[in-house]
């Protein structure tokens, strides 16, 4: 069996501030017709052609994970990773997402298993960017 797209929902705390991070501070092309607040509604954004990442409200969060609670900001219970092809593009698109008003939480460098950054998205959800050793 096979699921394509996969989608992975994180929960945020205000839609226009993730929207600008995505959008322009990564530049992700977000998915779907936009509601009257000129964001698109689910608000998704497309990583590759078999993944997507879809931005939730704090509180319509709820709807979907029952009576678990969500993470604090500041803890995180996964890391998602985006890949690069060389130091130079893990280096450009941590130091967007920093300009973006991301929280670099590792800064770029080089590690036994290839050069990467990690940062914490407005909402504290971590992504590490990886070019991997060759």
């Amino acid at each position: 069996m096979q699921y394509a797209p996969v989608v992975v929902a994180l929960p945020i705390a205000d839609r226009p501030t993730s929207y600008r991070f995505y959008s322009e501070g990564l530049g992700l092309e977000a998915v779907g017709e936009p509601a009257e607040d000129g964001i698109p509604e689910p608000l998704q954004f497309t990583l590759n052609a078999g993944l997507r990442v879809m931005l939730v409200p704090t509180g319509g969060f709820g709807w979907v994970i029952g009576g678990h609670e969500v993470a604090q900001p500041g803890q995180s219970e996964c890391v998602v990773s985006l890949p690069a092809t060389t130091a130079a593009e893990v280096d450009e698109l941590v130091g967007r997402a920093r300009a973006a008003g991301a929280e670099v939480v590792v800064e770029p460098g080089p590690q036994p298993w290839g050069y990467t950054g990690t940062f914490a998205d407005p909402d504290g959800h971590l992504w590490t960017v990886l070019a991997d050793a060759n």
